[in-house]
């Protein structure tokens, strides 16, 4: 075999790693709350206008990518949470775009440590079906962006087919009544898949954490409202985005 071929292949296993920290608490979605470590990878296949991790995708952290073995990155998982985690969160971006993965996944499958994951729902891996929680998080109108129904409709498919203690859930940050809306049209298409709405964070940038806090907690409360007055969601729950309340907009948190 051609050296060349041989180094194009192991670089094409190395994972693009932007950060790597913890312990900490899961901020959202299903397991919000939990105690987790954080593997944050670089690239996005979305431009969501209010992302608040743009800097996986739009060059500004290009600098700070790291490609990663599956065993590094256990390395640092171990140097930063030494024996305080069980769990670990893969974040992005959007790691569904990464098929490589899926070594990391069997390693920390391996290590007895439960993995979940949020993303879009617009990419397939096979490595997901050995992911513990898998959040699907497609994205309201808000976002800009247009959501693929047959490929969310396929990924769904695959993650109800998995066995108990395999889970999945839906999950919609709600910006705007046409956010509210469009949660409306996926809980009517999905009836049977858990559905977590969250208010957004329309400033990611803004760092006075106490009266950012303030106004995230009153965007909940109305939230909340519009929620309890809708009999087309009456099985939804719905959440704050647990670390800007805690946080702010600090990162590695």
């Amino acid at each position: 075999m051609n050296p060349q071929t041989t180094i194009d292949s192991a670089r094409a296993k190395l994972i693009p790693v932007l950060e790597i920290f913890g312990p900490t608490v899961q901020g959202e979605g299903m397991v919000i709350g939990q105690k987790t470590m954080f593997v944050r990878t670089a690239g996005c296949d979305y431009r969501c206008s209010w992302c608040d991790s743009a800097f996986t995708w739009d060059g500004s952290a290009k600098d700070q990518i790291q490609l990663l073995t599956p065993e590094a990155i256990w390395e640092e998982l171990q140097r930063l949470g030494g024996d305080r985690f069980s769990h670990v969160t893969l974040s992005g971006g959007n790691p569904a775009l990464l098929p490589q993965l899926g070594e990391l996944v069997q390693l920390l499958k391996e290590k007895g440590i439960a993995a979940a994951v949020e993303t879009q729902g617009s990419r397939w891996q096979d490595w997901l079906t050995d992911v513990h929680e898998v959040t699907l998080s497609p994205k309201p109108p808000s976002s800009g962006m247009e959501t693929n129904w047959e490929k969310l409709s396929e990924i769904i498919d695959k993650l109800s087919a998995r066995p108990a203690p395999y889970a999945y859930s839906l999950k919609i940050v709600i910006f705007n009544e046409e956010d509210l809306n469009y949660a409306k049209k996926v809980h009517g298409l999905y009836p049977s898949a858990p559905l977590y709405l969250q208010v957004g964070n329309p400033d990611v940038q803004r760092m006075d954490k106490g009266q950012h806090a303030s106004e995230l907690l009153s965007s909940y409360e109305a939230l909340i409202e519009q929620v309890v007055a809708a009999p087309e969601l009456n099985r939804v729950r719905v959440l704050p985005q647990l670390h800007t309340l805690v946080w702010g907009n600090k990162r590695g948190v």
